[in-house]
């Protein structure tokens, strides 16, 4: 029996339809498992990955005990899952830069080293080598440079290219300047960091990269398609030559509603699309068979409970299944904190007993 994720990723078809489930839900756990997550965490996801064992959930290190919620002073931005967000991102600049001008007058490979900036990726950026052995500690020395062959080995990268401009500059001053002409010259130079990180991972022991960029929200696309395809999918294209010609796919990961540029990112040379339940996956198993799907389960009909609602969902999950050798079963946009424990169950339990081609 072959490992189901790297059958998915390459529309292989396993007989049982695979999960790539996005958690964060410890209460949930310890009401299913009847463990308490914060006293006992690895054993309480042990047991929840023994009960479910095709969701492929994590589990953690160790079982040292984490404060509780209503333990946690810090409130953060929000909570997350087991704890609160100690910043966002996307929300302000101000700290970095004066005005929109400074924006538009930095340079990223003046800059260089980016560690501490909270562009989720940080880290330095300056060469290839420095990028490469950052990600090659992950993985078993004794693989050299080749992942094992049939393996699910993967890396992955937060900011494929559209996260940098926006993670640096926040969400609305990025907006406010990129149609600026002085724009191109830094996304120029974005390009060319990533042109490094894509070099480094082309050398890395995996046999996917999975390249995250949230091209789009909820609605539809952030910018235009004629700034997309000025600015974006030519480079997709560049980066994705380079681990294809390594001999790695790529698995593109999008929040939101990416129907309008589906045909964009599959012509670049993605081997599919991890999104979120506001895209058409059926269109897109029609379209491009076998390839890589996942993300239509949707959390809002999680939290609304009801059963025959659950359902209706997961079996409209297995008939795309069916259409495609390379859909997984995804709640797309997560499973937060807040999601009843019995709605999980549920789609647990339906998806063991339906998920099947």
């Amino acid at each position: 029996m072959g490992d189901p994720h790297y059958e998915s990723y390459m529309g292989l078809g396993p007989k049982r339809i695979a999960h790539w489930e996005h958690w964060s839900c410890p209460d949930a756990a310890t009401a299913i498992t009847g463990i308490d997550y914060y006293q006992s965490p690895r054993s309480c996801m042990l047991r929840l990955a023994e009960m479910y064992p095709f969701v492929g959930l994590w589990a953690p290190a160790s079982d040292k005990p984490i404060p509780r919620i209503e333990e946690q002073t810090d409130k953060g931005w929000g909570r997350w899952g087991e704890s609160y967000r100690d910043n966002w991102q996307q929300h302000d600049a101000s700290h970095r830069f004066a005005s929109l001008d400074d924006m538009l007058r930095f340079s990223p490979l003046a800059q260089g080293d980016f560690t501490g900036w909270n562009v989720v990726v940080d880290g330095d950026f300056r060469s290839e080598d420095v990028i490469y052995e950052r990600y090659r500690k992950g993985f078993p020395a004794e693989w050299g440079d080749k992942a094992p062959a049939g393996t699910a080995a993967s890396v992955g990268f937060y900011n494929t290219l559209f996260m940098w401009p926006l993670l640096v500059f926040g969400y609305e001053s990025f907006l406010s300047i990129c149609l600026e002409p002085e724009f191109d010259r830094i996304m120029d130079e974005f390009a060319e960091i990533n042109r490094r990180v894509f070099r480094a991972f082309a050398r890395l022991p995996v046999n996917f990269v999975v390249c995250h960029d949230d091209i789009v929200l909820s609605n539809g696309p952030v910018c235009s398609p004629a700034w997309m395809r000025r600015h974006i999918f030519p480079r997709y294209e560049e980066y994705w030559s380079l681990l294809k010609a390594a001999g790695k796919e790529v698995l593109f990961m999008v929040d939101g509603c990416v129907n309008a540029f589906v045909d964009d990112v599959m012509a670049c040379g993605a081997r599919g699309i991890i999104s979120e339940p506001y895209t058409d996956y059926k269109s897109i198993a029609r379209r491009y068979p076998n390839c890589f799907i996942a993300g239509e389960g949707d959390n809002r009909i999680l939290m609304r409970n009801s059963p025959g609602e659950i359902r209706r969902m997961v079996e409209s999950m297995v008939e795309t299944g069916r259409m495609s050798g390379g859909y997984m079963m995804c709640i797309g946009n997560h499973i937060p904190f807040n999601v009843p424990p019995d709605a999980i169950r549920r789609y647990f339990d339906l998806s063991g007993e339906l998920g099947y081609r």
